[in-house]
């Protein structure tokens, strides 16, 4: 990697700003309640680099946002449980009572007083930091007043890498050096192996509704993959591209000649570009609903919406999933969310966690549902957990908040 990571720095007795991903769905209480962390994954994915700072003498200063609160204090967007799900999660980790206080605030005196109070090995939570509109804009003098608290900065918040903001960009003018986290170092690595060196042959599975979502990735990906299969909505695009019916599907009308340019494209590079061979239809999505499976030479009845990818479309998607070294996968196969139309994504899982000696990398929000519904999750080489990060990395664009971290 070139940049610095946490291993690199010494934190022994030094106030370490670490930006973290806490964007975790509460439960919803009344507001006389604290709510309670309904999902604790994204804490518990930067639990490594927390312990790591802890055990290193680290006083640390944890900072993240959460929701969309759009500049002004929202009771439901606090990162209070947050705190609390931390301090049971580092307690459990690291086998005695760990001190994670919260400030109501992530600058201005009492983030300061609780900040210049931390003793090594302890950790202090700030407020949610888009509270303040300045985060966003990413101003010059609220990344000075985030600065001030600490003496290094960490960044382990990947999903926030894409985004030019005060605490993931602005800070590292003022605090030096700024380091990856751990988790941060992973998403980095896997992802720049991928883009930059993967292991022959290189599958890539590229779902979801929209052509003009993915476009960037796909065109970037063919210059590196040796076969592209696509599924989801964006596939119908590519089907009526080719002059295929395709119902009610849902299509993008002003996208298909780029569909068309991506099939030549493919084909000038010589990438087996595969679409589906048959699709689950039916009239509406509902679970009641009556599904039938169609061929995809035979068009998509006009009274009827493609749902999913057929059995035939597996078959042939698993047998090349097989057979790769390098696999990444973004974007459901049908409308997963809706259980009739999730098997075809399920099984794609399923192929992919069977290939134990491949790379796979997953990423996007359905498809990392996806894995974990399927129970192979812990089969899988690594889930991404940037969904907009880890697609604008596949683009082949430059990350703000990875650009700014100090080169080695």
């Amino acid at each position: 990697m070139a940049k610095l990571s946490i291993r690199d720095l010494k934190l022994d007795g030094q106030r370490v700003f670490m930006r973290v991903d806490f964007n975790v769905p509460l439960i919803d209480v009344p507001l006389a309640e604290d709510g309670r962390v309904s999902d604790d994954t994204r804490i518990r994915e930067t639990l490594p680099t927390i312990e790591y700072a802890l055990r290193s003498g680290a006083r640390l200063i944890l900072a993240s946002h959460l929701g969309r609160p759009k500049g002004k204090v929202n009771a439901k967007m606090g990162l209070k449980p947050a705190a609390d799900c931390l301090r049971t999660l580092l307690n459990q980790r690291m086998g005695r009572s760990c001190t994670v206080d919260f400030a109501p605030d992530c600058i201005g005196p009492v983030a300061e007083e609780l900040a210049g109070k931390l003793e090594k090995g302890q950790t202090l939570l700030l407020e949610n930091l888009r509270f303040h509109p300045e985060e966003e804009a990413n101003d010059e003098a609220f990344s000075r007043k985030l600065a001030a608290l600490a003496d290094v900065y960490v960044n382990d918040a990947f999903g926030s890498a894409h985004r030019a903001h005060a605490s993931t960009v602005g800070i590292t003018k003022f605090l030096h050096p700024a380091a990856a986290g751990l988790l941060m170092q992973k998403e980095l690595e896997y992802l720049g192996k991928v883009t930059s060196n993967p292991e022959k042959p290189f599958v890539a599975i590229i779902g979801g509704a929209k052509v003009s979502d993915k476009i960037d990735v796909l065109r970037n990906l063919l210059s590196k993959v040796d076969a592209l299969l696509i599924g989801g909505a964006m596939a119908y695009t590519f089907a009526k591209a080719q002059g295929k019916q395709v119902g009610k599907s849902l299509v993008e009308d002003d996208k298909l000649d780029l569909a068309r340019d991506i099939l030549r494209e493919a084909q000038k590079s010589n990438v087996r570009l595969l679409l589906p061979l048959d699709h689950v239809v039916a009239e509406k999505i509902d679970t009641a609903a009556v599904s039938q499976i169609v061929k995809a030479d035979q068009g998509i009845p006009a009274d009827k919406m493609g749902l999913d990818i057929g059995p035939d479309t597996v078959a042939v998607f698993s047998k090349e999933i097989a057979g790769a070294k390098t696999i990444v996968w973004n974007g459901p196969m049908g409308v997963f969310e809706v259980a009739p139309f999730a098997k075809g994504t399920m099984q794609i899982a399923q192929a992919i966690a069977a290939n134990s000696g491949a790379t796979s990398i997953v990423g996007g929000g359905d498809s990392v549902a996806a894995v974990h519904e399927a129970g192979v999750a812990d089969k899988i080489t690594h889930i991404s957990t940037g969904g907009g990060a880890s697609l604008e990395f596949l683009e082949g664009k430059k990350l703000p908040g990875v650009e700014a971290l100090t080169d080695k």
